[in-house]
């Protein structure tokens, strides 16, 4: 055999080798090493040699990884069905058991965030479900890296995502919703009464100290009424003016000053009283 030819097969030979024994990992990954099937270690990132045949390496990428859980059907604890699904954001923290004690830590990892979400809101009311998202969230992320913490994959969050509910229901919450504001809106009313018919009443008291308040106020009603554009005016007349006049006119030329009405009707000058006998013009009254 030529030399020529036995230095060709020899650089073939040493090229197989190294590209059977160089390895490069990069720097979100990491390498597990397996020596004659006994782990080794992780190594990485960067430039290393395996001896061929005798070591292997898996890589196992430690990037955060994002999870969609499909819809799951849930009864809630108070006998509501719907459909949530959920987003979960991991990553692995510890490559070495990420490869040795579970077979396939993405698929294993997508199951228990299933089995955990069905569980747990079929644990919550629909109240505090749709309330109380953030504690639920992170109810079940606890739960979720409580059991995957021994295969060294770290569950950051959880969030669910989206709450089907059905047409009856979201029925039955529009009502709810309705009556809630109606009883609002009458409450705040009956608040608005209440504090009204307080200042009104303060206000009774401050006009009461000061008559020429109460002349003042009709004149601000008069004014108030009389309207742009209106032909109608209403001049409001207090009963204590017309027991001024009357008293002006002298004690026999007109009646008793009129009494302020307090139920019964006022007997008005020269308006018989109801059931009162009207004398014949010219005789003498009695």
């Amino acid at each position: 055999m030529p030399p020529f030819a036995i230095a060709i097969a020899v650089l073939v030979i040493v090229f197989l080798f190294l590209s059977s024994s160089i390895r490069v990992v990069q720097e979100y990954e990491r390498g597990v090493v397996f020596r004659l099937g006994r782990l080794v270690g992780a190594r990485g990132p960067g430039l290393f040699l395996l001896i061929p045949g005798i070591e292997a390496m898996r890589k196992v990428d430690l990037r955060i990884v994002t999870l969609d859980v499909p819809s799951q059907e849930v009864i809630t604890r108070d006998n509501v069905t719907m459909k949530v699904n959920a987003v979960v954001y991991f990553r692995v923290v510890n490559p070495e058991d990420a490869v040795v004690k579970v077979l396939d830590f993405l698929r294993a990892t997508s199951l228990i965030a299933q089995t955990t979400l069905r569980s747990v809101l079929g644990q919550s009311d629909l109240d505090q479900l749709l309330s109380e998202r953030e504690n639920i969230n992170a109810q079940l992320q606890k739960v979720i890296d409580e059991q995957t913490d021994a295969w060294g994959v770290k569950v950051t969050s959880v969030e669910v995502r989206d709450v089907e509910l059905p047409q009856t229901m979201q029925r039955a919450m529009a009502r709810q919703a309705e009556a809630e504001r109606e009883k609002r809106a009458k409450i705040i009313h009956a608040e608005g009464e209440f504090t009204a018919s307080q200042q009104l009443a303060n206000a009774a008291q401050v006009i009461g100290t000061q008559p020429a308040a109460l002349q003042l106020r009709y004149l601000q009603t008069l004014t108030e009424i009389a309207a742009e554009k209106n032909s109608t005016i209403v001049f409001p007349l207090p009963i204590e003016m017309l027991n001024t006049l009357l008293a002006r006119l002298g004690p026999g030329s007109a009646p008793a000053p009129l009494p302020i009405p307090t139920g019964a009707p006022a007997s008005i000058p020269g308006v018989a009283a109801p059931g009162a006998v009207t004398p014949p013009p010219g005789a003498e009254p009695a």
